[in-house]
């Protein structure tokens, strides 16, 4: 019944949520889990240099928080360097997380772009029967300001997604 199990994931107390029924679920119809994180690229790219960052966000020294999260250098990263070290960062984690699936057939992937139109196009070209993926479980203006991964995945994919809410003390 699910021979490809798309399991989206932001390293959040969601999508840990979620792994334990991806576990679950590629083990009892042994199937094949596709581990898949999204760097979140804007349209236009807007927010890379950190200028729309107030005080409290930005490092000790005044660097803008990428720079501070990409390790210190000489002069503003360009957007194209912040990009390949995310992506870099976040293939690690992808790669730390994926043992905890221990036993199951794994395929791991790093994406650039808008996250719930990678996870459908995604889906889409590697024939997925199942989307498993976390969901913060904001509500309201919250939601509505935010905009939620998760709901668009959920009313456009094709096959079924199953959502799985992050635990209340997390």
């Amino acid at each position: 019944m699910y021979d490809n199990i798309l399991y989206p994931t932001d390293g959040s107390a969601g999508s840990r949520a979620a792994a334990a029924h991806v576990r679950e679920l590629a083990a009892a119809f042994d199937a094949t889990v596709h581990v898949l994180h999204v760097v979140d690229k804007p349209e236009g790219g807007l927010g890379t240099s950190g200028a729309f960052l107030d005080d409290e966000r930005k490092g000790m020294s005044g660097e803008s928080a990428e720079e501070g999260y990409l390790g210190g250098h000489e002069g503003k990263p360009d957007a194209d360097e912040i990009e390949e070290r995310l992506t870099e960062h976040v293939t690690e984690l992808v790669e730390t997380s994926s043992k905890s699936f221990d036993g199951i057939d794994m395929r791991t992937a790093v994406e650039v772009g808008t996250p719930h139109s990678v996870i459908l196009r995604y889906a889409d070209d590697h024939d997925i029967d199942l989307i498993v993926m976390g969901t913060h479980g904001r509500t309201g203006v919250e939601r509505y300001l935010l905009g939620s991964v998760a709901e668009k995945v959920v009313r456009l994919a094709d096959p079924p997604v199953v959502t799985v809410r992050a635990p209340k003390d997390e």
